[in-house]
């Protein structure tokens, strides 16, 4: 009888999968179908497999690959090499849980005949259908927080790099300019519509990696150049969360997982996607750590000490569009959760909704003003909100959801084959909880807000160019009693009228 009733709940999966999944009905898969070679599809509307995968890898490493090789000068070589490893492997293996928890979420509401059309799923919504209204309001606050700072630190970075650019104007005065731009996202209205940016994303920045690794070597090593990390315990601290903010990037997993088609194909695409991210960050950290050592350590941002050239004006010209559409993933959430609040997330329009959305940019341009230290303040992010919204809250809610034996024998998806049983994944979800509560909230805390707290003691907040170089000291004024110079007349006599006009 037992198995009769799991063949009939197995069969009414299936066909919710097939019915529902992607937020499609059978009618709209049609027209999807119908409108395959459309071009304004393939540029703008997009749900496969591969743009989940393009998102993933876009989103993943942005303006953080700048900041990378100072994060190696405070680690040192080894130590920056393997955390990018296993900060990498455990954030996949969190995203994977997360993936899980979406598709539990969903089959049960779908079983409950809860219809998705025209609603994006969120974390904190899947939390709520889980684990209740205490687990939303912590997945909401966590969530959010590190979305606004996200979006912070794109605006921070945008001004960074254009300063290396044209120095003429202060980075406090392009943010100004770039809160503008960025706003610009409001009329993007989902992550389905990211679909040629994701494209164009991720091949701006493997330019800007590989950038970086060759012009580090052509470069050569800088004269006396010095690799003494680690030295400190803050300094290692602080470039270890940097690295684990690195590879938080699935804070929009949900959103992006509902854009699919086929939901239920993402569970090993973060895992892939951060493969191919390796391959940008480590050779681009080892690189220019190795040309420049410790001189890293006063320059955060990578593009400080590569000399200029046409090749580093279009890395950072291409950086800059990467993180216009960064800025774009990490507010994209920010909005659907204040359409929510206000009543318009079914409004259909995307002006009226652009318009609703302005708001949340407001305070990010403001955030962006106040805290400008670019490098320091990914480490505070990611110590204090990473740390939770990517790593400890997901591995918590899957040991929770699936602590009965009828969830687990009932659950939508089973454990991975790499995984021998549900005890198994117990014991890695709690180590995972253990250290990143341990060495990335407790230690990467304590040694990231001492940085940023130097930075703010140095620098103020409200910094008008932040690590800008000191200008020349003015020149002295010229004399303005020539007499005097030549031996001649007094100081009353050189302000004669004669004497100014031959001045002017």
């Amino acid at each position: 009888m037992l198995s009769q009733k799991q063949a009939g709940e197995a069969m009414v999966t299936n066909l919710n999968e097939t019915e529902h999944e992607g937020g499609s009905t059978r009618e709209e898969e049609r027209e999807q179908e119908q409108s395959k070679f459309n071009f304004k599809n393939i540029l703008w509307h997009g749900g496969s497999v591969w743009d989940a995968w393009f998102s993933c890898a876009s989103n993943q490493v942005a303006q953080v690959l700048l900041t990378l090789p100072y994060s190696f000068a405070q680690l040192g070589m080894i130590s920056g090499i393997l955390l990018q490893i296993f900060y990498g492997l455990i954030g996949s293996w969190t995203a994977y849980l997360v993936s899980v928890l979406y598709i539990e979420y969903r089959t049960r509401k779908e079983k409950e005949n809860v219809s998705f059309k025209n609603h994006v799923i969120q974390w904190f919504e899947v939390l709520d259908g889980l684990l209740g209204p205490y687990w939303k309001a912590v997945g909401l606050a966590f969530n959010c927080t590190f979305l606004l700072f996200g979006s912070v630190i794109q605006l921070i970075a945008c001004a960074s790099n254009i300063y290396y650019i044209n120095d003429k104007l202060y980075k406090r005065t392009w943010t100004y300019i770039f809160g503008a731009c960025c706003a610009t996202t409001v009329f993007i209205p989902s992550f389905h519509n990211y679909r040629i940016w994701s494209f164009l994303g991720l091949g701006m920045t493997t330019y800007t990696a590989w950038y970086l690794t060759i012009a580090a070597i052509v470069n050569g090593q800088v004269e006396n150049v010095t690799h003494s990390g680690p030295t400190k315990l803050v300094l290692y601290f602080t470039g270890a969360t940097n690295i684990l903010y690195t590879f938080g990037g699935h804070a929009v997993t949900v959103e992006i997982m509902h854009a699919m088609w086929k939901p239920r194909k993402f569970k090993y695409i973060y895992l892939l996607a951060t493969l191919y991210v390796f391959t940008l960050t480590i050779p681009s950290a080892v690189a220019v750590y190795w040309a420049f050592g410790d001189q890293l350590l006063d320059h955060s941002n990578a593009f400080s000490l590569l000399p200029k050239s046409g090749y580093r004006d279009a890395a950072i010209i291409l950086m800059l569009i990467h993180q216009f559409i960064t800025f774009g993933f990490a507010c994209t959430p920010l909005y659907f959760v204040w359409e929510k609040a206000i009543g318009m997330h079914d409004t259909k329009s995307i002006c009226v909704r652009a318009l609703a959305r302005l708001p949340v940019v407001i305070p990010i341009w403001f955030l962006a003003i106040i805290f400008p230290f670019f490098g320091p303040i990914n480490s505070a992010v990611g110590s204090l909100l990473v740390s939770f919204t990517v790593y400890i809250i997901p591995a918590l809610a899957h040991m929770l959801t699936y602590r009965k034996a009828s969830a687990r024998q009932n659950a939508a998806e089973k454990p991975p084959f790499f995984m021998p049983s549900w005890t198994a994944m117990y014991v890695f979800n709690a180590f995972i909880v253990g250290w990143v509560l341990v060495v990335g909230f407790g230690l990467g805390g304590w040694a990231s807000m001492i940085n940023l707290l130097k930075q703010i003691d140095t620098f103020g907040l409200f910094a008008e160019c932040y690590q800008c170089p000191s200008p020349p000291p003015a020149a002295a004024p010229p004399p303005l009693a020539h007499s005097m110079a030549e031996g001649g007349g007094d100081l009353e006599g050189s302000w004669s009228p004669s004497n100014l006009l031959k001045i002017i």
